[in-house]
């Protein structure tokens, strides 16, 4: 799938922040729930830093082969800080361990989402620092 695709079907709403969601909601409202206030809980962890915590996170995603995460990840990374160098390193660390073609095309969806990142961050929508 290529940066400008997309894995959702166009008839989801956008009210959600993860392309399964409403799917899950529709299914088991009481689980999608409980997901919720687990991946908050996670959000909350004091370490490592925000930063470090969205690029762990993204890495986790290219690991995946998850373009849309790798996309988010390093967007929320940027809004807090990351540098490009930063967001690419991380990808290309992954590559000894789990091969060149997930790194490699992780890449252009991690660029789109660094760029969007920084443009937030720039209109000062950032996702603020965790106590």
């Amino acid at each position: 799938m290529g940066p400008k695709e997309s894995s959702r079907p166009d008839d989801q709403s956008d009210d959600w922040n993860f392309p399964f969601e409403a799917e899950l909601h529709a299914v088991a409202p009481g689980l999608h729930e409980a997901q919720n206030g687990w991946l908050a809980q996670i959000d909350s962890l004091r370490a490592p830093d925000r930063k470090t915590h969205e690029l762990i996170r993204m890495v986790c995603t290219v690991i995946l082969r998850n373009p849309p995460g790798v996309m988010r990840h390093a967007m929320l990374a940027a809004e807090v800080g990351a540098t490009w160098d930063e967001i690419a390193g991380s990808i290309v660390l992954t590559q000894p361990a789990f091969g060149l073609l997930s790194a490699v095309e992780a890449l252009p969806w991690a660029r789109r989402g660094w760029e969007k990142g920084r443009t937030e961050a720039g209109r000062g929508k950032a996702s603020p620092e965790k106590p």
